[in-house]
């Protein structure tokens, strides 16, 4: 169970902070919601309390988590397979999984396809979505300005990728 001002990530969306804990009456039942909202995009959420861990919240990485991250990321395998369906498939897995390392292989490997040949629509969003999570957490955790961060990843990412593990 968190606590309003605790700092969460959901899987989907980033870190954010935990604002209030409501109750609500939905379809003839009370529950209990945290009331989800990201410092970046203003993004609010109302997360059921008590669905909270299959949904995937968890609280954010430590500050030396977060260097370890940044530190690994040019070390990052990325998938290199052609066929576009299953790259975005096995990249909605990784990003679902809540895994920060998924998230940034994610962003590894679209970045370089988008360099080499262009992303489709989808994948375009898919990489927006994936830069999101991955720099909100980031940015909480460091307790840093968030162009910074996102300096800091980029170069990370400019790295050339090692072959997918």
């Amino acid at each position: 169970m968190f606590s309003v001002g605790d700092l969460v990530v959901h899987p989907m969306h980033g870190a954010g902070v935990i604002d209030a804990i409501v109750q609500e009456r939905v379809a003839g039942s009370t529950q209990d919601y945290y009331v989800f909202k990201m410092p970046v995009g203003g993004l609010v959420l109302k997360i059921p309390t008590a669905n909270s861990q299959a949904i995937g919240i968890r609280a954010i990485i430590r500050p030396a988590e977060a260097e370890a991250l940044i530190d690994a990321i040019p070390g990052l395998a990325v998938e290199e397979s052609a066929n576009w369906n299953k790259r975005y498939r096995e990249n909605m897995v990784r990003l679902k999984s809540g895994d920060l390392y998924e998230v940034a292989r994610v962003v590894k490997g679209l970045l370089f396809r988008e360099r080499r040949r262009g992303l489709s629509n989808g994948e375009r969003k898919m990489l927006h979505t994936a830069r999101q999570i991955l720099l909100s957490e980031l940015v909480l955790a460091e307790k840093r300005d968030f162009a910074e961060v996102e300096g800091r990843v980029e170069r990370a990412m400019l790295q050339p990728p090692g072959p997918q593990s």
